[in-house]
C-alpha cells in the first residue's frame, strides 16, 4: 500500500471510488413530460435538442441562445451565430433548410412535433456575448419551423448580462461574469426565471418549495460517453422526495454555459439557479449534464456545449455524441 494510504483511510478511499461510480438511478418518468433549457452554449444545445427529439420534449428553455445549426458545422460561423459581426445577422432561411434536409433523412424528429412545443427564449440588452439579433432569429427559426405565436413567449427588456436569472442570488443584473447566475428585476420584482421558462412550458404549476425535501445526487456520465466527447466523469440531478418515493414524475434537462460547469463554478448551476425549489413541489427531476474543457477536443477550451461540431459532424442531429448521451440519461432516469 502507498505510504499515504493508511488502514483507516482505505474505506474512505474505497467510499469515493464507488461513489463517483454511481449508475444514474431509475425512477417513474412520464415520458411526454421531458423539457430542456439552458444558457448560452446550453441554450444552443437545448435548441439542437429541442429539434432533434421534438418527438419526445415538451418545450425549450433558451437563455442567450441562437438558432439551430447556424454554426453549420464551421467554428468560423460563430461570430456571426453569436451577432457579434458589425451589419451582419444570421438568417433563419438556411437553418429551417438544413433542418428539413435532416429530417428527410431521419436524422431529426418530423419538424411538425414543432407545432406544438412552448419555447422560453430570453435575451438581456446588456448581453455582450451573445448579442440580441442573434436571439431575435432563434425566435424567428421556431416561427418559421411551426411553432405557433402564441407558444413563444420572449423577454428581452431586462438590462441583464449573459447570465441565468435569478430574484436574488449572484452577480448583479448586467454583469457578464461568472458564475454567469445574475440578480434582475422585472416589474419591480425579483426575476425567477427558472419559474418562468417552467410555467411556460408546463402550464401553472405549484409554488416553488421554500424548505427543500428533496436531494442531489452524482452520477457517472461515462456510462452514455466517453472522454474524447467532453462530458465529465460526473453529472447530478434534482431528485424531490417524492420522485424518490415511487410518484411519477416530469424531467428537465438544465444545460450549464461555458466555464459554468461544476469544474469552474462548483454547484453554483445545479443548487442556485433556482430550479429545484420548483422541481420539489412539482414532481419534477432536474438533471444536470456536465461538459468540461477538454485536451481531447482543442476547440472546446472552455467547456462549452458543442453547437459548432468539435465532436463531430452529427452534433446537431440524434446520432450526435453529446446529444445521444443527453437523450441516454432521459431514458435511464425512466428505466427506458
Amino acid at each position: 500500500m502507498h505510504p499515504k494510504y493508511s488502514l483507516l483511510t482505505l474505506p474512505l478511499l474505497l467510499a469515493t471510488c464507488a461513489q463517483a461510480a454511481d449508475k444514474l438511478p431509475v425512477y417513474k418518468t412520464d415520458p411526454a413530460q421531458t423539457s430542456i433549457s439552458g444558457l448560452s452554449s446550453g441554450a444552443y444545445m437545448a435548441v439542437q435538442y429541442q429539434v432533434a427529439y421534438s418527438a419526445s420534449v415538451k418545450g425549450a428553455g433558451i437563455i442567450a441562445g441562437g438558432p439551430y445549426y447556424c454554426a453549420a458545422n464551421n467554428i468560423l460561423y460563430a461570430g456571426i451565430c453569436m451577432g457579434l459581426v458589425p451589419l451582419v445577422s444570421p438568417k433563419p432561411g438556411p437553418m429551417l433548410t438544413a433542418a428539413q434536409e435532416f429530417e428527410k433523412t431521419g436524422q431529426i424528429d418530423p419538424l411538425s412535433n414543432l407545432k406544438k412545443a412552448n419555447i422560453y427564449v430570453f435575451s438581456g440588452i446588456e448581453d455582450n456575448v451573445v448579442r440580441q439579433k442573434a436571439v431575435d432569429t432563434t425566435v424567428a427559426f421556431f416561427k418559421l419551423a411551426g411553432v405557433p405565436e402564441n407558444h413563444i413567449r420572449y423577454v428581452n427588456e431586462l438590462a441583464a448580462g449573459h447570465a441565468f436569472i435569478t430574484p436574488g442570488f449572484g452577480n448583479n443584473c448586467s454583469a457578464n461574469a461568472a458564475p454567469y447566475i445574475s440578480h434582475c428585476e422585472l416589474k419591480a420584482t425579483g426575476y425567477d426565471q427558472a419559474g418562468d421558462l417552467l410555467q411556460h412550458i408546463y402550464g401553472p404549476l405549484n409554488p416553488p418549495a421554500k424548505t427543500l425535501l428533496g436531494k442531489i445526487i452524482a452520477f457517472n456520465q461515462r456510462d452514455f460517453a466517453i472522454p474524447e466527447s467532453s462530458l465529465a466523469d460526473t453529472g447530478y440531478a434534482y431528485i424531490p422526495q417524492s420522485c424518490a418515493q415511487g410518484a411519477t414524475c416530469k424531467v428537465h434537462i438544465a444545460l450549464h454555459g461555458c466555464q459554468q460547469s461544476a469544474e469552474s463554478v462548483g454547484d453554483s448551476f445545479y443548487k442556485d439557479t433556482g430550479y429545484n425549489p420548483w422541481a420539489d413541489s412539482n414532481h419534477l427531476i432536474v438533471l444536470y449534464p456536465q461538459v468540461n474543457k477538454s485536451k481531447a477536443n482543442p476547440e472546446n477550451p472552455r467547456g462549452c456545449w458543442d453547437w459548432f461540431g468539435y465532436s463531430g459532424p452529427a452534433y446537431a442531429v440524434k446520432s450526435g455524441v453529446q446529444m445521444t448521451a443527453i437523450k441516454a440519461m432521459v431514458d435511464r432516469l425512466g428505466g427506458r
